[in-house]
């Protein structure tokens, strides 16, 4: 099979699920997939688009869920390691409130929020033009709601390659060598558009690297690519490398905000998570992955008037 069809069999494991769940699905029409000379085979894209619409109706559907649900807050948008011990965290701290996340990449957290899908779009978008996160694309995104924007933290993100760097991979022009296999995130992603910032100004084809339509929709899963020897490199999180013993080539340090409407900012549950990032045991079990800055944590960086 070409990377861009798979059987299957490579669907399963792509999707991490048993084979009979496959023909399972493709039975009741729940997945899309072509019949050729008697072989059901599956298109990449298609079921990478599967993947991504499956997520935004599984908003749709908690959001419609969770109004019954006392103490429910939704989130979307982009991931990090650090999101799950904050939730952690959260309820055992304050177990009367929930946050139910999902992971569409920052620019799908944006517009669910435009939706009124989620209360909470976890976002780090980059503007090359001005070197700011997330504020210059509200009026785009997000027209309608009265948005305030609060840092959680920075991070150091980087190239995250295989043990030793037998590749030698250092920057971006180095992707384009031959036999160096990448491993990509999904458009929309703040990993896509850094990505396709750097191509862009060292004038690199995205068509010359190998592997740059392989998509996915979290750093767990660049890590995991690479450990697994899928992949040479991918653009993830330093705590990735740490978690997961690679090596790591820094390239930024990025900011990580929450973005939401004002009226949701002032609910129980939303200044419970603020109280949990700057309490003691978030801040400590954290510590111990490095490579987070929390000097803005909870600070308002925006309002909109």
């Amino acid at each position: 099979m070409s990377d861009e069809m798979m059987n299957t069999k490579e669907v399963a494991g792509y999707l991490g699920i048993h084979e009979k769940q496959v023909y399972a699905l493709i039975k009741t029409g729940r997945m899309p997939a072509t019949r050729v000379t008697g072989k059901w085979i599956f298109p990449k894209k298609v079921i990478d688009g599967w993947i991504e619409a499956n997520a935004k109706s599984g908003l749709e559907q908690a959001r419609q869920k969770s109004g019954r649900i006392p103490g429910a807050l939704l989130a979307s948008g982009s991931n990090d390691p650090v999101l799950d011990i904050l939730q952690t965290c959260l309820r055992k701290a304050h177990p009367e409130f929930y946050i139910f996340s999902a992971n569409t990449g920052s620019r799908e957290g944006l517009v669910a929020l435009e939706k009124g899908f989620t209360d909470i779009a976890w976002s780090h978008l980059l503007d090359p033009e001005t070197g700011e996160y997330n504020i210059p694309y509200l009026d785009r995104l997000v027209p309608s709601v009265k948005a305030v924007v609060v840092n959680l933290f920075f991070r150091e993100l980087g190239f995250v390659i295989v043990r030793g760097n037998p590749r030698g991979i250092r920057e971006f022009a180095d992707l384009v060598r031959e036999g160096v296999r990448f491993v990509n995130r999904q458009p929309g992603s703040g990993k896509r558009l850094l990505l396709d910032h750097h191509l862009e100004k060292a004038g690199i084809p995205a068509a010359r690297i190998t592997g740059y339509d392989r998509e996915v929709f979290t750093h767990i899963e660049i890590g995991l690519a690479i450990l697994s020897g899928e992949a040479d490199a991918g653009i993830a999180t330093a705590a990735i490398s740490s978690l997961l013993g690679l090596d790591f080539i820094p390239i930024t340090e990025e900011r990580f905000d929450m973005v939401l409407d004002q009226s949701v900012f002032f609910q129980k549950g939303v200044q419970a998570l603020v109280e949990t990032l700057n309490g003691e045991e978030f801040r400590k079990r954290v510590g111990n992955l490095g490579s987070y800055d929390f000097r803005s944590s909870g600070k308002i960086l925006y309002v909109k008037p």
